[in-house]
């Protein structure tokens, strides 16, 4: 291992967000599962929640998806409620993306909290109770004629805006790893090829 690995992974460690994460609902396509965990890694996120119930979390291609899931832990849980329940109690505010009239546009949003966000299925996107049980609905505003975002482009749209508040945003306490955290997880990643 070189000087210069281990000075890298340390510095993505250090900027890691154990205060953000995203809930894939039912991602059906590799490739957009591969490019929103690309995404995530992109702006620090530790961990993303994985929620599969209508649809079989897809078989990921070794070279699209190798780089991002080697470094996003994935967490699997068999519903809804039960992702949501371990998710506030570890104090995640939930925000669902969500079409409906009461949903807020992405730049309303403070997403400089400890912050879950929740992309739904291709085709169907987020179920009902996805959508119910979160903290809040939000939408990308858009002006074309189509108006929904393929998911991993909502998905990176979203992560950006977060990434954008949070740099001029004071420290969370939460917002990064403590320093047994960030020594374990430097020793598992130098052990990684």
């Amino acid at each position: 291992m070189t000087e210069r690995r281990k000075e890298k992974i340390l510095s993505v460690l250090n900027h890691r967000q154990p205060n953000l994460t995203i809930v894939m609902e039912n991602i059906h396509d590799p490739h957009n599962v591969s490019a929103m965990l690309r995404s995530a890694d992109a702006v620090g996120v530790m961990e993303v929640q994985l929620v599969y119930v209508t649809e079989k979390f897809p078989k990921l291609g070794k070279k699209s998806s190798a780089s991002a899931t080697k470094w996003v832990q994935r967490r699997k849980f068999p519903s809804i409620k039960e992702c949501y329940g371990r998710l506030h109690e570890e104090g995640f505010l939930i925000y669902a993306t969500h079409m409906g009239s009461s949903s807020t546009a992405l730049y309303d949003l403070d997403l400089t909290k400890k912050i879950a966000l929740v992309f739904g299925n291709e085709h169907a996107g987020v179920s009902d109770e996805a959508a119910k049980l979160a903290d809040g609905n939000f939408l990308i505003p858009m002006t074309g004629m189509i108006q929904s975002l393929n998911v991993s482009v909502a998905c990176a749209v979203t992560l950006y805006e977060t990434f954008r508040q949070r740099l001029g945003a004071p420290k969370d306490p939460g917002s990064a790893l403590s320093p047994e955290a960030l020594t374990a997880m430097a020793e598992a990643w130098i052990k990684r090829r």
